[in-house]
């Protein structure tokens, strides 16, 4: 069985481009499944069901009904990309006031591993704020592709979003063995059993 990851965007240029992210995870191994913040769901309304179809899963934007059953396989790992400057600082901040940041929010802290790579702009990452979100996010876990070997801001208005690199971003994904297969659901997350990975340092 393959592992399952959680591929989370927000909305940022790429997220144009999500079909491709969701192919390098596929041909990395992965059974992706499709996560997007509310206002990244709009951009890809009137398409949705290519994106069902790629994945073979419904495309998550937004929390369960209480009594709805789990839409979604247990993740082994989520991958959030591209990651917005927006969505960087709520996540750092305990705002999980969408699925796609209340996942994350919650999953590092079960145990699943969490990569995320950002994109956005200089005068952006220029923010106090942005340094400082970085560092919570590294230090509870997570590993952030931001800066030097990472995704590095471009200049404003000069951002290449069909240039994105899901391959980096996915080759940051650790190895899943089956023993470590299934940790969390797409629910407001409550493990199904005890987290089987320790966090990263």
């Amino acid at each position: 069985m393959k592992p399952v990851l959680y591929l989370i965007a927000c909305a940022a240029g790429p997220t144009q481009y999500i079909d491709a992210g969701v192919r390098a995870a596929q041909g990395a191994g992965w059974d992706t499944c499709l996560v997007l913040t509310p206002s990244a769901a709009r951009w890809w309304e009137a398409r949705r069901d290519e994106l069902e179809s790629l994945t073979g899963h419904p495309v998550r934007s937004a929390y369960k009904l209480p009594g709805e059953t789990d839409a979604l396989p247990a993740a082994d790992a989520m991958l959030v990309a591209p990651l917005s400057c927006t969505s960087l600082n709520k996540w750092a901040a305990g705002i999980a006031d969408t699925l796609a940041i209340g996942l994350v929010s919650e999953g590092v802290h079960l145990g699943v591993p969490v990569v995320a790579m950002p994109y956005f702009n200089q005068a952006q990452a220029a923010q106090p704020a942005v340094p400082r979100s970085a560092q919570t996010l590294r230090d509870q876990g997570v590993t952030l592709l931001l800066g030097p070997g990472g995704y590095e801001p471009h200049p404003p208005r000069q951002g290449d979003a069909t240039g994105f690199p899901w391959a980096a971003a996915v080759a940051a994904l650790p190895a899943i063995s089956e023993a470590q297969h299934g940790a969390v659901t797409d629910r407001e997350p409550t493990p199904r059993r005890p987290a089987s990975r320790p966090l990263r340092p």
